[in-house]
């Protein structure tokens, strides 16, 4: 009730700012406000490289609930993903079969990306939509940013403009699996011709389509703009807190044809009568954190043709996950094993049993820093338009794990009884210098250089226990690396007349490894950093009525980081270095007006993926699943890259006439394999999935619109899945090492949800 009555209140003091600034609101109208912006990072129409930029109109066309990466499935060669199944919650993006992890995130060219992980999560930061001006997808390296590698694609976000009117909005949305979305928006407008004021306050929740898949999502926006005849000044700060329950693990073919629902996280097992039966499940398997980000930017005009973009900027973040785990070692949680009496049928004492496998909660903690600077002095006059630019950042991140409870311990558990403590460091620098040059008529010229220096360490110790120790102890971690890397690229743009333009560009780049390459991959072995060369050529015609695109891409890999099924000292899946591989496609796009209230637009993106001359590692199993602790190496030669499909495909038909708007969106996905052997059993089936939105804006007496519209997602309720991993197995005989193995392959799966409506409504003033 409380953030209802909270929303009203902002409501009804925009609503009086609003009437009590008319006035102001008519003499205002033609002032043109400097606002600060994000060139250097950012692609132009003349810039070689293939990107897609996202309307502030088409975000809030879209923005009913659903996360950030579900906004983007109309560009060219994107897939989105969605554990919960309904698009809130913990969703990710793969661009042309790269995931998260290499898809370089900034916001006002400040980096997003996690320094250790290097992927973005979300769901840290709910309802960014309702704070953007915009978005610009960059495929392949793109052009020099901040912050991690660029490897597939790169997301450049930016903030809104200060609006120089005053406003309020109210928005509001509910559908299926009670999925909600509540926003309130305000905004002074201009005051005293130098400064305005915005607000965003947001709520959003929903139960998820599987069991027990929830989120409770908080977020805020605010920014203060300050506005001089040549500089811009800007305080913005935002964040969120995410609440969700575990819906990290996929569940098996069989059990999808029982209930495509089912979650397996969170499952209490019996472990007397009926052991391994599941039981119940664990009310608090939750996943915990929130963020704030807090960015000072300036804007200064310095000269003619010349200003400076500049930011600080700060983030916080801190969170834990919990969760129930059934039979565990208690020496890998620093628990000693205890005994216990047994009994015989009379009740008699006759001996006792030493545990030293017990039910447990766990409790992983996080609590991270991140900070630094950004700047680029941007230069445009006459022929050229340049920038020199770069940023420095820090981030520290403390990991440390606690046991909660223990079934029926006898020994003694302190309160938050700790086990492994680690903490990881990143210092970062880039300066990077790019500049475009008209040689004569259409042809430009460009090119674009980056240093990039990087220092990474971890010291403590793993939550992984390591029993090739002497004594067994947890993993200790001594991370100690740095790394040079110099990224070039160049290319040319010809606009060869008023309707058709072609580019060609060539970019290398270079990514450093994760975490998690580190704490789960050989203890005496650190991965080496991954390198790319990436080419582009593209053909773009456009005239009022029709637009074509074209753009062919070929990203070849070196030192590659791919999970290949190969285990560790002690017993974990890793990541290796595959020597060659490679990305080739063609990405086509095209777009009709066939009426002055009707028009269509499809892309396409065909792709060859590809490791060459790749060993997978598969465990080796007897006939009864017991394992036999070792693994067999499979050469496979060239084969597929995993969750890289082959052909994709999207059509969005819209229908805009006086106040009514519809959209019908379409994607085909073609299969995609969950590891790199290639086979048909371990892959997620191709899917055609449709969505359906359709609104209508109107006036009512002292509002200033109206708008009211629904969604249906899964149209023709499909069953369609678009994530999940495999777990390949060498199956012998009987135990007998000597005969040959049988593959068997156990694949789960992340199922999504079938016809679903979102409706909504949004009130301005």
């Amino acid at each position: 009730m409380k953030k209802y009555v909270l929303m009203a209140a902002l409501l009804v003091l925009a609503n009086s700012i609003a009437f009590a600034q008319t006035a102001m609101n008519d003499s205002l109208t033609n002032v043109n406000l400097q606002e600060v912006q994000v060139v250097s990072t950012r692609a132009t129409a003349k810039t070689p490289v293939a990107f897609t930029n996202v309307t502030k109109d088409e975000i809030r066309r879209q923005n009913t609930g659903l996360d950030l990466p579900f906004l983007l499935l109309n560009t060219p060669s994107v897939l989105t993903t969605s554990d919960a199944g309904a698009g809130i919650g913990y969703t990710s993006i793969r661009v042309r079969g790269t995931d998260a992890t290499r898809i370089n995130v900034t916001a006002n060219s400040i980096p997003m990306n996690d320094s250790e992980s290097h992927s973005v999560y979300w769901v840290n930061t709910p309802d960014l939509l309702s704070s953007l001006e915009d978005i610009q997808v960059q495929r392949g390296a793109g052009t020099s940013t901040n912050g991690s590698g660029a490897f597939g694609a790169s997301i450049n976000m930016r903030t809104q403009n200060a609006s120089i009117t005053p406003y309020a909005e109210a928005s509001g949305s509910y559908g299926s699996f009670n999925s909600h979305k509540e926003t309130v928006r305000v905004g002074t407008g201009l005051l005293g011709n130098h400064w305005a004021f915005d607000a965003r306050i947001s709520n959003i929740g929903s139960d998820g389509y599987r069991d027990r898949a929830s989120s409770d999502l908080k977020s805020y926006f605010a920014q203060a703009s300050y506005f001089g005849e040549s500089t811009t000044l800007k305080f913005i700060t935002f964040g969120g807190r995410e609440k969700t329950y575990h819906a990290w693990d996929g569940i098996s073919l069989k059990k999808l044809e029982e209930d495509r629902t089912y979650n397996p996280n969170g499952a209490i097992k019996d472990d007397h009568e009926n052991k391994g039966k599941v039981i119940g499940f664990y009310d608090d398997q939750i996943d915990y954190y929130r963020q704030n980000h807090y960015q000072l930017l300036l804007n200064q005009r310095l000269c003619a043709g010349w200003q400076l973009n500049a930011a600080l900027h700060y983030t916080k973040g801190y969170g834990y996950y919990q969760e129930y785990k059934n039979g565990r070692t208690l020496k890998e949680y620093g628990l000693v094993p205890y005994s216990i009496p047994v009994f015989d049928d009379k009740g008699e004492i006759k001996g006792t049993e030493l545990i030293k496998k017990q039910n447990l909660i766990r409790k992983k903690v996080v609590d991270n820093h991140f900070g630094g600077g950004v700047f680029s002095f941007d230069y445009a006059r006459d022929r050229w338009t340049a920038s020199i630019g770069g940023g420095a950042n820090h981030y520290t991140n403390d990991h440390y794990g606690q046991v909660l409870w223990v079934k029926n311990y006898l020994g003694t558990l302190a309160p938050d009884h700790e086990y492994y403590r680690n903490t990881g460091k990143k210092t970062e620098a880039n300066i990077y210098a790019k500049a475009n040059y008209q040689i004569v008529g259409g042809l430009h010229a460009y090119a674009d250089m980056q240093y990039r220096y990087i220092k990474y360490t971890i010291d403590g110790t793993n939550d992984k226990w390591d029993w090739t120790a002497s004594p067994e102890r947890n993993q200790i971690l001594n991370v100690n690396e740095p790394f040079n890397f110099f990224n070039p690229k160049a290319g040319f743009f010809w606009q060869i007349n008023a309707n058709h333009s072609a580019y060609f560009s060539f970019a290398l780049t270079h990514k450093e490894p994760t975490r998690n390459n580190y704490t789960d991959g050989l203890f005496n072995t650190p991965p080496k950093p991954e390198k790319m060369y990436d080419y582009e050529l593209g053909y773009n015609y456009r005239s009022q009525r029709f637009t074509v695109g074209v753009n062919l891409y070929y990203m070849n890999y070196i030192d590659q980081l791919v999970l290949n099924g190969k285990l560790n000292e002690i017993g974990e899946l890793m990541a290796e270095n595959v020597k060659h591989s490679y990305r080739m496609g063609i990405e086509l796009s095209a777009g009709v007006k066939i009426t002055r209230w009707l028009d269509w637009n499809v892309n396409a993106t065909l792709s060859k993926n590809q490791i060459k001359d790749y060993v997978g590692y598969v465990s080796d199993y007897d006939e009864n699943w017991k394992e036999l602790w070792s693994q067999t190496a499979i050469t496979v030669g060239d084969t597929p890259i995993a969750f890289s499909p082959k052909f994709m495909a999207g059509s969005n038909i819209g229908v805009n006439f006086g106040g009514f708007q519809a959209y019908l969106q379409t994607q085909y996905v073609s299969r995609q394999y969950l590891d790199n052997f290639g086979n048909k059993e371990d892959s997620i089936d191709p899917y055609c999935v449709s969505n359906l939105s359709a609104n209508y804006t109107f006036t009512l007496p002292s509002i200033k619109n109206i708008t009211v519209g629904a969604t249906v997602y899964n149209l023709f309720n499909k069953k369609y899945i678009t994530n999940g991993y495999s777990q390949t197995a060498a199956i012998y005989q009987l135990g007998d090492k000597a005969s040959t193995p049988v593959l068997s392959s156990d694949p789960r799966f992340y199922p999504m949800a079938g016809t679903n409506v979102l409706a909504n409504i949004t009130l301005r003033f």
